[in-house]
């Protein structure tokens, strides 16, 4: 089950990857920001995954029931993995039910942690990654079991050397929060129009997530689009595009981000990367897993083109171990085998007080009016007044706080 364009991007590549004794589906999640139906096909193109439906929630626990899945893996944002992992959870007999993130996921984070609570198996991407999210669970106190897999659209794609294919594109693989000040998001369209300025023979290609109107993983602020159009006449070569980033490769002589996962694409089929670090190195730019890869250029470098790969030893810690490493199959299947001998034990969710009420109160949240429930329109009622109470409370502490 996913929803936003990230996450059935991954869950689509994930399961068109397993093996054949896998019979896989993909339930599209009607919620606020569900895919369109042009993103959903360039999230599953490639993929090899045949069977995608589109799910309402209100059906969602009766499909469940009727398909008797020995596994669900729930691929969305937190809030929403707490919600479709409590109901999954409810089935007779329950399924393994697995979680994950859909891309770079370093630092590791408690948030990640606590909304999957509940799931039987994370899985994670790199050997870093693992290490990082196993020790912050050691340190908080927290029980989960983690899986290692390479990042399935990755692990598929064409190796190819890009000065052999005879792209030229200059591909920047836009973020909706990355950077997120305006000043900031207003630096990288002058880049945009500075490089596509200094050839025009060769093409800079805007790679965007989404749509004007389009929903994304995050809320995006300040359109790259609409910043490069502020500037004045748009030089004829600099263009936008939508299609998968596998196509925007296929004519890729390098690729640009910030700190977008498409490096990690673009890294598997051998075509160089600049990873931007004009705005610095931090967990905010989620571009601290580039330390020691080689990759991190200015503004100068994407101008001149001066593309890079990663160092040998960045590759084997990060995204690149030896596919002997993946151990996601044979804990799945463990995990399986224990469910249909019937001793899967089941795991609570994180403790917190509001019981029913609360569970109706994040349902709602996440689902909006896709939640078409008594008890979410009643939890809204109750819990709207409460948390405006809670956050005039958290106002008036904090600077008491901060003198202590």
């Amino acid at each position: 089950m996913a929803d936003t364009d990230s996450y059935v991007k991954w869950a689509a590549a994930l399961l068109g990857s397993m093996s054949a004794e896998w019979d896989a589906e993909l339930f599209v999640l009607d919620t606020p920001v569900v895919v369109s139906g042009t993103q959903q096909t360039a999230a599953v193109a490639g993929s090899g995954l045949a069977r995608v439906t589109r799910v309402a929630y209100d059906e969602l626990a009766e499909r469940l029931a009727r398909e008797r899945p020995d596994a669900v893996l729930v691929a969305a944002r937190g809030p929403l993995v707490r919600v479709v992992t409590r109901l999954a959870a409810g089935l007779t007999p329950r399924p393994v039910i697995v979680s994950g993130l859909p891309g770079i996921s370093i630092p590791a984070t408690r948030k990640a942690l606590v909304y999957r609570t509940q799931c039987d198996l994370f899985v994670l991407h790199s050997r870093r990654e693992v290490r990082e999210f196993a020790a912050l669970a050691r340190d908080r106190g927290m029980e989960q079991r983690f899986a290692l897999t390479r990042l399935p659209f990755a692990a598929q794609a064409p190796r190819q050397v890009a000065a052999e294919s005879g792209g030229t594109d200059l591909v920047f693989a836009a973020q909706a929060i990355v950077p997120r000040e305006r000043d900031d998001r207003l630096r990288v369209a002058r880049l945009l129009v500075r490089a596509a300025e200094a050839d025009p023979s060769r093409r800079v290609v805007l790679k965007l997530r989404a749509k004007a109107g389009e929903h994304q993983t995050h809320a995006e602020q300040d359109a790259l689009p609409d910043l490069v159009a502020s500037l004045g006449p748009v030089p004829a070569n600099l263009v936008t595009s939508t299609a998968p980033m596998s196509s925007a490769l296929d004519t890729a002589e390098g690729l640009v981000t910030v700190s977008s996962t498409a490096a990690i694409e673009a890294v598997a089929r051998g075509i160089p990367v600049i990873a931007l670090d004009v705005f610095g190195v931090s967990s905010r730019l989620i571009n601290e897993v580039f330390d020691g890869s080689g990759l991190f250029g200015d503004e100068d470098d994407v101008v001149a083109r001066r593309f890079r790969h990663p160092t040998p030893s960045w590759l084997r810690d990060n995204y690149f171990h030896p596919p002997a490493d993946d151990d996601l199959g044979v804990l799945l299947a463990g995990l399986v085998a224990r469910r249909r001998e019937g001793r899967l034990a089941p795991k609570p969710p994180l403790a917190r007080a509001g019981g029913r009420v609360r569970d109706a109160w994040e349902r709602k949240l996440v689902l909006g009016a896709n939640d078409r429930s008594a008890s979410g329109a009643a939890a809204l009622a109750i819990g709207m007044p409460l948390r405006g109470v809670v956050r005039i409370v958290q106002r008036l502490r904090r600077p008491r706080a901060q003198a202590a």
